[in-house]
């Protein structure tokens, strides 16, 4: 029997390690190995500090849908790995292995700016989630200038727009829009580029939803300091601020930086081919935000990254999985997808209004890229959060 452990129990991590033993059945032992026993959806974050969502509504526990599907789940904090003798390293002991998944996600880098982590909102974490909900509870009774955006080197814009697009709707809600100036900041070189050098018409389409919201905006701008009432850009200019939430940028975890023999990237993620596979150990994979990869483009003056969140981490998960059990059955031919190649599809929220996004590849060029605005309620939104909750709480992770 050969053992996979994979690190890292959310999106990319949970759908790898059902698929492993999905498909290796009784060949195949799979350990997970993660600080959480539970599963988040990540995305609904945007509507807790409004409280559309409790934390307790997009999350269940993960350990008891491995366990019954049986993939063993440890709850500890991976440490690091030796991979040239197959051993990962935890607070709970050492744990062997034939393969070697790391999908552990992101470490926000508040560092990338004075003032980020003191004075900025970030909406990416449950704790987070709910600082911002109280924040928002106080704003409301001395209402001012809000900044919502990301800094440089982010990758994560379409959260951030969202939750633009949703105080914006709360402020409204609120009976305070009239007393609040909104300003949008961002390192995209225009709106809409969303690290995937943009869709056609999305520029013109937030163009639009900019006027129609009377909400300011700077593009190609970097974050110099946050001050507790102020962000300071790059351009010189000081936008008065009394509630800022920005999205900083994504770096690789520390169970990565600690593994010098995992020879990762200066930003902390692996090396892979396009079956996911290291190129330079061959039982070790990556999927997820734990991937590096390169843009086909080159950003404006202000460096900012790409998107690795939502369906490409489920599908990396899913071509990992394939080809480990592949290589186990002796095949060499193994399934690749560069990240480029993975179909666009998400749905941006925009304030209980929605953007359907549908392309045949995240990167140009692309034969198919479509862009839908549905104004009258964020419904596929719902929908999808739903469905996937569903999907992964019965442990359906063949399913797209």
């Amino acid at each position: 029997m050969k053992t996979t452990v994979v690190i890292g129990g959310n999106f990319a991590g949970m759908t790898a390690a059902l698929e492993i033993k999905r498909k290796g059945k009784r060949n195949h032992r799979v350990v997970v190995i993660d600080k959480s026993p539970l599963f988040l959806f990540i995305p609904s974050l945007i509507w807790v500090p409004f409280g559309r969502r409790k934390i307790k509504d997009i999350s269940f526990r993960k350990d008891e849908i491995l366990k019954k599907k049986g993939v063993e789940f440890v709850q500890t904090e991976a440490l690091s790995v030796a991979p040239e003798n197959n051993v990962v390293r935890t607070k709970r002991g050492n744990f062997g292995y034939d393969h070697l998944v790391v999908a552990t996600g992101p470490k926000v880098d508040y560092n990338v700016a004075p003032g980020v982590k003191e004075h900025a909102h970030y909406i990416g974490t449950p704790q987070g989630a709910m600082d911002t909900k109280k924040a928002l509870e106080k704003f409301k009774e001395a209402p001012g200038p809000i900044v919502i955006g990301a800094t440089q080197n982010a990758g994560c814009m379409g959260a951030a727009y969202e939750f633009l697009f949703n105080i914006e709707k709360w402020l409204r809600e609120q009976k305070i829009r009239k007393k609040v100036d909104l300003y949008w900041v961002t390192p995209e070189t225009y709106l809409g580029h969303f690290g995937i050098d943009g869709m056609p018409g999305g520029e013109t389409m937030l163009k639009s939803f900019m006027k129609m919201f009377n909400i300011h905006y700077r593009t190609e701008v970097a974050v110099e300091r946050v001050n507790p009432e102020s962000v300071v850009l790059s351009n010189g200019e000081t936008l008065p601020s009394s509630f800022t939430m920005l999205m900083p940028p994504f770096i690789g975890v520390d169970f990565v930086t600690n593994s010098p023999g995992l020879h990762a990237t200066s930003n902390g993620y692996l090396p892979v081919g396009e079956d996911y596979r290291h190129k330079d150990w061959a039982n070790v994979w990556a999927a997820g935000i734990a991937v590096q990869v390169d843009l086909p483009f080159t950003p404006g003056k202000v460096p900012f990254s790409g998107p690795k969140t939502g369906y490409p981490s489920d599908e990396t998960g899913k071509i990992v999985a394939e080809n480990i059990v592949r290589v186990e059955k002796g095949k060499d031919k193994l399934r690749k997808k560069a990240w480029g190649k993975i179909p666009g599809i998400c749905v941006m929220d925009a304030g209980k209004k929605e953007v359907i996004i549908l392309s045949d590849h995240l990167f140009k060029p692309r034969k198919f890229a479509v862009m839908i605005p549905n104004v009258f309620y964020d419904f596929f939104k719902v929908l999808f959060e739903k469905y996937f909750l569903w999907k992964t709480r019965n442990g359906y992770s063949q399913l797209p």
